[in-house]
């Protein structure tokens, strides 16, 4: 298998609902030697186009539209010409950022994104955003959560578009039918496990 997974670290801020904070937003890129897509596109389209190297840029996947995972998404489709993908179901947050640009392809529950000899699995799982995906590389047995599960639960909901109860059915739902083994890297913050976080969902 020649897939790999490479990972940065981006800082800047994220806005909603009248407040601002400093986070620190993880990237990942998720390919081959030759082609990668990338997961998100916060705070610093030059640290990204790092991690993507000479390789051609397929796609830039969003895993949901708050501004610091999507705020350079329109950046990085002028640089490269990759299609950004999106859930429709978050048009309201994508309009937020961007509301006189659009992105390019609908994600849809199921869908097959193939990269590098491998694909990824979209799983709409909302809750924290209601157009929120989470990606699963099967054959490393990765999944790629987005703001949907951290290490030690759940995604924040105490924002306008998001939901509690909501979030905790989708990681019950849909995470934790995959196997405990299965490594979660998250948007923010360390990787964790399915297994580790089922004792943290409530």
């Amino acid at each position: 298998m020649s897939v790999r997974v490479d990972h940065g670290v981006t800082s800047g801020t994220f806005s909603l609902d009248g407040q601002t904070f400093e986070v620190d937003n993880n990237v990942w890129v998720i390919g081959d030697d030759a082609e990668c897509v990338v997961l998100d596109a916060p705070h610093d389209p030059d640290a990204i186009m790092e991690l993507v190297g000479d390789r051609k840029l397929r796609a830039i996947v969003c895993t949901h539209a708050h501004d610091d995972h999507v705020r350079y998404a329109p950046e990085l489709r002028r640089r490269t010409g990759a299609p950004i993908h999106l859930h429709p179901e978050d048009r309201p947050l994508w309009e937020l950022t961007h509301p006189d640009d659009s992105w390019d392809a609908d994600l849809a529950d199921g869908q097959e994104i193939g990269i590098g000899g491998t694909n990824l699995r979209v799983i709409h799982t909302p809750g924290h955003a209601p157009g929120a995906v989470c990606l699963l590389l099967a054959d490393t047995g990765e999944l790629f959560s987005g703001d949907t599960l951290f290490s030690g639960g759940p995604g924040a909901t105490g924002r306008s578009f998001s939901d509690e109860n909501l979030i905790v059915e989708s990681i019950r739902t849909r995470l934790f039918e995959l196997p405990d083994e299965t490594v979660v890297h998250t948007g923010h913050g360390p990787d964790t496990t399915i297994g580790a976080e089922r004792a943290n969902v409530g």
